[in-house]
């Protein structure tokens, strides 16, 4: 290795308080795991906002570098599945919490944390779709696994102007769905229209406890906010309809009762993306190669920063500043618009 030093963003506590800064590392400060990744591109997603800026109880080993999607190339390995210039996606497995993650220019990973980039996609369009993608993906998954098909009837979306929301709208849309999207921010709605939503769902029902059973209004969600939300799109399920969970922005209580599944025989799935097996990851990619519109990637990414911008799209996430998907350019000198 002829590199020297790098840029990589590391988080320190002092005082109790989190403190993000980019600093300049050599190759002998990262972990000793069994393949180094050039870096080439991460993103930002709400947990690495909320590591990033200290507002939840992310980060479990002090210092980190944080960021827990990254895609790069191999610059060696002992693993002999991943030989030098292979382009890697690497989403989940606690990285960026436990373990240091895609906000450096270098990384070295376990390489069973690491899945070849799929036919079709770069590394910069992998990014594009990054852990919140994976998990639209895996939502879509479960949905299609549970009998929802576009038949079936609409598809309500909430947190739809988010990370995960976007692709999953996305998704849905070109797979033949009828998707309602719910957002709290009015002025999104074009945003999330042009990726495919027909009907928007709001009103001030949607901050308060639904009744144990409300009118039926869908055959199946994709939940990203929990809390009231989760309970209001159970309470309005059609009988058998299905709701894939996977985020608690919104919080993460669930205020509801057995109503909506002993009378309607609603179904929740609960979607997880951290720890999902390899052989369900490289399907799950390859099916966001196949049936995400690549051409909406451009348009579900709102911005794209350096290391030097993450802290501040952080922010601007957290405060509900953004709309979509966040690129971070590792190796760019400053931000790019």
């Amino acid at each position: 290795m002829s590199v020297e030093h790098f840029r990589a963003m590391v988080l320190r506590e002092k005082g109790g308080r989190t403190q993000a800064a980019v600093e300049t590392l050599d190759l002998a400060a990262l972990p000793a795991e069994d393949t180094l990744v050039k870096v080439e591109y991460s993103t930002i997603n709400f947990k690495d906002a909320l590591a990033v800026t200290g507002r939840g109880k992310i980060v479990r080993t002090w210092p980190l570098v944080p960021g827990i999607d990254l895609a790069g190339e191999v610059v060696e390995s002992s693993n002999p599945a991943f030989r030098p210039g292979m382009k890697v996606v690497l989403t989940g497995w606690s990285v960026g919490e436990k373990y240091w993650g895609g906000y450096a220019q270098y990384q070295r990973v376990k390489s069973g944390w690491l899945v070849p980039l799929p036919a079709g996609l770069s590394t910069r369009q992998a990014m594009m779709v990054g852990t919140a993608g994976f998990t639209a993906m895996l939502c879509v998954n479960a949905l299609e696994k549970a009998g929802i098909r576009p038949e079936s009837g609409t598809v309500l979306v909430t947190g739809a102007s988010g990370g995960v929301g976007s692709v999953a709208t996305a998704i849905l849309h070109k797979l033949g769905y009828a998707v309602t999207a719910l957002t709290r921010h009015p002025a999104k709605q074009d945003y999330v229209r042009a990726l495919g939503a027909t009907e928007f769902a709001d009103g001030p029902q949607w901050a308060e406890v639904p009744r144990p059973l409300e009118g039926q209004r869908w055959a199946a969600a994709i939940d990203t906010v929990g809390s009231s939300v989760l309970a209001r799109a159970l309470a309005e399920m059609h009988y058998g309809g299905v709701v894939a969970a996977c985020g608690l922005a919104g919080g993460a209580d669930l205020p509801t009762t057995v109503m909506p599944f002993i009378l309607r025989n609603v179904s929740l799935l609960g979607v997880d993306s951290v720890m999902q097996p390899t052989a369900n990851r490289i399907e799950t990619w390859q099916r966001v190669a196949q049936d995400l519109p690549l051409e909406k990637l451009e348009g579900i990414t709102a911005r794209t920063v350096s290391l030097d911008g993450v802290a501040e799209a952080c922010t601007q996430m957290l405060d509900g500043e953004l709309q979509g998907r966040v690129l971070v350019d590792v190796n760019a000198g400053g931000a790019v618009d």
